[in-house]
């Protein structure tokens, strides 16, 4: 609809994303391999923050995409991490995607549902390239008990199905129970338990979810952890640089991930170099590197969440939209062109 704009809420996405899991990793690897071609832009991102406060953000994510279609937008995404205690969700965002012919805006969508479900989309796919094959059953970790660990146990569920039993962990007890209870409800055969402290994650574990609102690193050692661990460093910042540099690293974009005082990008000021970044995740993803690196060493996987996995996923949304007649559409957005009519 020339002029128009379709306005996607947060229940229309729900409903559109809803049981999509396989199609919306399919949409990120397809995103992933897509940007490791080079066809992408993928403009760092911009952090929004306020005088004298270090905790809350508002960060612009810019990208395009050109995979099967060719995809233009942005994401707004703001994290506040004590609107919990407001009974708010920690992070709000919209996502804006824009024709690729004109530039003018398509559709507006409430994107931390978006956000949440590619981050967690992005993390099973790691997951299930990175993860060692145990004889003994597998045991899933999370450590931080929000939104985006809650989004990756349903989308590790779809990916590695032989995983059925997760130990938790939260700072705030009260949270870990009421993601217990959310999880035990939403996923049947599931079993999970809160362990007393993190470690209580980290020494029994094969795979670990790292989903905290951690500005400064607090994990100093993970000799504790299984060789053959995989750690989901999702958060960026729980990991101290000494440790980062004694794992087998994979990133999403190396660029990207070296920047905003990440672990990654403090093991990178402090040993003067890149090159304990063993490759990126589509590097795996299309055979060009091995799943794991030599030697029997922990795994990390540092996401730093790339604009052009909200796209993809953004894109999927307002295609389901179209074929459902969801939204709101608003016909007459755009004003009238100037051209065809110069006084206003």
């Amino acid at each position: 609809m020339q002029g128009g704009l379709l306005l996607l809420t947060g229940n229309d996405i729900l409903s559109l994303l809803t049981g999509r899991e396989i199609e919306i990793m399919r949409a990120v690897q397809g995103a992933y391999l897509a940007h490791a071609r080079g066809q992408s832009s993928l403009p760092q991102s911009t952090f929004l923050r306020f005088p004298l406060d270090s905790i809350n953000r508002i960060i612009a994510l810019p990208a395009y995409l050109e995979d099967e279609v060719k995809i233009a937008g942005v994401k707004w995404i703001s994290s506040f991490p004590d609107n919990p205690k407001r009974g708010l969700d920690r992070a709000s965002a919209v996502i804006i995607l824009n024709s690729t012919q004109t530039g003018a805006p398509e559709a507006l969508m409430e994107g931390s549902i978006i956000s949440a479900k590619r981050t967690a989309a992005s993390a099973a796919l790691a997951a299930m390239r990175l993860r060692v094959e145990p004889d003994a059953p597998s045991i899933a970790g999370l450590i931080g008990c929000g939104l985006i660990n809650y989004e990756i146990v349903r989308f590790l569920l779809t990916a590695c199905p032989d995983l059925k039993r997760f130990i938790i962990y939260d700072l705030d007890r009260s949270r870990a129970r009421h993601f217990q209870s959310a999880c035990l409800s939403a996923f049947s055969d599931l079993e999970m338990e809160i362990a007393e402290d993190a470690a209580g994650v980290l020494r029994p574990c094969s795979l670990i979810s790292l989903a905290t609102t951690a500005t400064r690193p607090h994990i100093f050692d993970l000799s504790e952890c299984r060789p053959d661990c995989t750690v989901l460093h999702i958060s960026l910042r729980d990991l101290s640089p000494q440790v980062t540099l004694l794992a087998d690293n994979v990133v999403d974009d190396v660029d990207h991930v070296c920047r905003a005082e990440t672990s990654v990008h403090l093991a990178e000021q402090l040993a003067g170099h890149r090159d304990f970044i063993r490759c990126t995740l589509a590097d795996i993803l299309s055979g060009s590197a091995a799943a794991r690196g030599s030697g029997r060493r922990i795994t990390i996987f540092s996401p730093f969440g790339l604009g052009v996995l909200d796209l993809a996923v953004a894109d999927l949304a307002y295609r389901f939209a179209a074929e459902s007649d969801y939204g709101t559409p608003i016909d007459r957005f755009l004003p009238q062109p100037w051209g065809s009519n110069p006084v206003r």
